[in-house]
């Protein structure tokens, strides 16, 4: 039940846009402000709409965070004569909208065809991989959230909750064991939860608290818990924001090649970046029946956001991380000359 495409009208930074989703791996490109963390998180409230005790517009604003908890003001800003918002996600079997208005109170939107998109997509499985790790952070964090102490939006807090997932679960499957050596060689360790705190555990030795762990070491490790307890599997939707943040530049490669090992397990993958080495990694190691994607957000003359699709990296005419490659290509030979 892969989902096929998002469409938003007077969204937050989109005046109108369709975009079209490939059942395997979505990367999404573009300058800051583009709307490609917020294209993510839509579709990613949309997956946990299909459960019955999730509602899409609730999930939506704790996952934006407008003030108040006001979902009008997801509304565009910009002064074209419109107050009212409309979204809409659909899968290959069913379709969630919602539309609300800069007078709409908390996130009393009006959804659409809610019944039938929680009955089609029951038993998927999602989760959202944030730019900042934050499981060296995790300890008690859901109720000082609650409590109003600290603010953080839902990706946070699922994530944590996603990553305590019991991992006693049987036998790693022969997938999962192929995935998790790799991780391990990489973060040197295994994670483990103990009284609500994560520590990496390297081998023999005595475990270590996370926030002692480099960064982007955590983010490895985050992935390794969540393939191990079984949270990324045939069926499951991942999304991940800049996944290169904070990762040693030599791993880049294991990463890509990972999300192409997903993807052909039956994983769809929607990823964010600005990096160079990520994007060209995955194009180079994609396999000839890969299913990958390229998804351009960009600004028209009109300064409308819109999109492009390629299949290929380099295809895409709208590519601000090859325009910047080219350019310091171009200085550098220019100094040598």
């Amino acid at each position: 039940m892969p989902l096929t495409n998002i469409e938003a009208d007077n969204f937050t930074v989109f005046d109108d846009i369709k975009i079209p989703f490939n059942k395997g791996l979505n990367i999404l490109v573009g300058e800051n402000g583009m709307g490609k963390t917020h294209v993510m998180k839509l579709a990613y409230a949309a997956c946990q709409a299909s459960k019955h005790d999730v509602s899409f517009s609730q999930k939506t604003t704790m996952l934006f965070r407008p003030d108040q908890s006001s979902i009008g003001r997801l509304v565009n800003r910009k002064k074209n004569g419109k107050n009212t918002a409309k979204v809409s996600v659909g899968s290959d079997t069913a379709k969630i909208g919602m539309t609300f208005s800069t007078k709409t109170k908390k996130w009393d939107a009006e959804i659409t065809t809610e019944e039938k998109w929680e009955k089609q997509m029951s038993d998927l499985t999602s989760v959202f991989i944030p730019a900042k790790e934050i499981l060296s952070n995790a300890w008690n964090l859901d109720a000082a959230v609650k409590m109003g102490n600290v603010e953080f939006d839902d990706t946070y807090l699922d994530i944590i909750a996603a990553a305590k997932i019991d991992i006693s679960r049987g036998v790693d499957s022969a997938a999962r064991k192929k995935y998790l050596k790799i991780l391990q060689q990489i973060s040197s360790g295994k994670v483990t939860l103990h009284e609500d705190r994560f520590y990496l555990k390297p081998g023999t030795q005595a475990k270590l608290e996370f926030n002692l762990v480099a960064e982007g070491l955590r983010k490895i490790a985050l992935l390794w818990q969540l393939i191990k307890n079984g949270t990324l599997e045939k069926g499951s939707v991942l999304f991940w924001d800049e996944p290169e943040a904070n990762i040693n530049p030599k791993y880049i490669p294991v990463l890509a090649e990972l999300l192409i090992m997903l993807e052909k397990e039956g994983v769809q993958i929607f990823v964010s970046t600005h990096d160079y080495f990520l994007s060209k990694y995955i194009e180079i190691k994609r396999k000839s029946d890969s299913n990958v994607q390229y998804i351009s957000l960009y600004k028209d003359e009109m300064s409308k956001v819109q999109c492009e699709i390629a299949k290929e990296f380099e295809l895409l005419e709208h590519n601000t991380i090859m325009d910047t490659f080219r350019q310091l290509y171009r200085e550098e030979i220019g100094v040598v000359l």
